[in-house]
């Protein structure tokens, strides 16, 4: 797209000065790229109402680029991320926390991207106690590296210690940024949330004057490949969604691949969520696997996934991947673990290779803004948003309704203990 000036709208300009945070500011000071906060793009699709955006993994650069550029041609905020497992520090992608918002700053000037991008740290795990002093320092790190929104999940913890573990780290997120948490960790049809649980995590934060944006549901689904026809439990997201309707707080839809257009429709305009995350499927369209409608990967009658011939990666690399996954004993799910050491492979295929496998990305992803998720045009909300503020920082959506006081750590103890929940078996739920 270089070469020709590009016709930059007033308002864009406008929202560009005053709209991105002071980490991107000093990051980026020169650059075009509108990379905000996550409590911007939540408050995009509140506006529009019934709508949700792509929260987009971006595992591999092809599907950053072709996600960025469906949401220019839907004209759709959206949130650009990577989860702790993903790009963390044991990650198993080239994508990270500490180069994401690099890419995208790049990747919009040179595409000549103008709708507003978030850049969100998915699942910052804490599983144990030591994580929290870990934390402490690393999520600073990330912030410093253009990070804009951040989950803190403390989920596979219990509940008094997932609510103590947020107030923990609250304080090393900044006030401007956007905020998840998670209540329930993701296990498909075990361990499903409750009111109960909801209303304990966010009550507790709210006493402590930590309002988030989204919370985040076990409500049915699974990281990476379905193997359960189950899906999204649209009701029971409702009702905890409206149990917790005084305190403005938004959904944030985890294990979106696998499930159907109807259902994903069903939670944009029965639900308040706003933010729904899809990560294996664009991995799976960058390669040039076939995927079906539901963003599962289809398999043959060996249990193989199936290569669509012109699309995605070149044969010759896709060999070198089965190949690769045949010597390491990676099946199935785990090709996730393919991303890292094939980044730079995928590189360097000729450009017509490289170029394919961000377009059918950008099909699938426009088709999801455009005809599932009701987001398109919401970059124009965001922006109004922005101006409407004079500022980066929009503020929370609700203030303080819970007393300290009851709120103490030993109180907090004492009201976990009252909460009937099943958490479900234990294991590796990662995305």
């Amino acid at each position: 797209m270089a070469g020709r000036p590009v016709d930059y709208s007033s308002e864009f300009l406008q929202a560009l000065e005053m709209g991105r945070p002071p980490n991107i500011v000093r990051l980026f000071p020169h650059s075009k790229a509108l990379i905000v906060s996550g409590k911007v793009v939540d408050r995009a699709l509140i506006a529009k109402g019934k709508a949700m955006t792509i929260a987009a993994n971006g595992r591999n650069s092809f599907i950053i680029r072709g996600v960025l550029a469906a949401a220019q041609k839907a004209n759709a905020a959206i949130i650009m991320e990577i989860a702790k497992s993903e790009g963390g520090a044991s990650a198993y992608c080239a994508t990270s926390f500490w180069n994401l918002a690099r890419q995208v700053d790049a990747y919009c000037n040179e595409l000549e991207i103008t709708v507003p991008v978030a850049i969100h740290a998915d699942h910052y795990g804490i599983k144990k106690e030591e994580d929290v002093e870990t934390a402490r320092v690393e999520i600073s790190s990330m912030f410093d590296a253009g990070i804009t929104s951040i989950a803190i999940d403390a989920s596979h913890l219990p509940d008094d210690r997932n609510l103590l573990a947020n107030i923990a780290l609250a304080p090393y997120v900044p006030e401007w940024a956007g905020l998840e948490t998670e209540v329930g960790e993701i296990k498909g049809k075990f361990g499903l949330s409750t009111v109960e649980e909801a209303l304990f995590l966010i009550q507790g934060l709210n006493a402590h004057g930590i309002y988030p944006d989204w919370i985040a549901l076990n409500n049915g689904t699974t990281h990476g490949i379905q193997t359960s026809d189950q899906g999204i439990q649209v009701d029971l997201t409702t009702e905890i969604h409206e149990a917790l309707s005084e305190y403005m707080i938004s959904g944030a839809q985890h294990g979106t691949s696998g499930n159907n257009s109807e259902r994903l429709r069903e939670i944009a305009s029965r639900t308040r969520t706003t933010k729904a995350n899809v990560a294996t499927a664009l991995q799976m369209l960058s390669w040039g696997v076939e995927v079906n409608d539901y963003g599962n990967a289809v398999v043959d009658g060996d249990g193989n996934f199936i290569k669509e011939e012109g699309e995605g990666v070149s044969g010759e690399v896709w060999a070198e991947m089965l190949a690769y996954a045949e010597s390491h004993g990676i099946k199935g799910g785990n090709f996730k673990k393919l991303n890292l050491p094939f980044e730079n492979r995928f590189l360097g295929q000729p450009r017509e290779i490289r170029e394919r496998m961000s377009r059918r990305v950008e099909d699938f992803v426009y088709n999801l803004l455009v005809n599932v998720f009701n987001a398109e045009d919401t970059a124009p909300l965001a922006l109004e948003t922005i101006l409407s503020a004079g500022s980066y920082d929009l503020g929370p959506k609700v203030g303080r309704k819970e007393s300290p006081e009851e709120w103490t750590e030993e109180k907090i103890i004492q009201r976990a203990a009252l909460i009937e929940s099943d958490k479900g078996p234990e294991g590796d739920f990662d995305d």
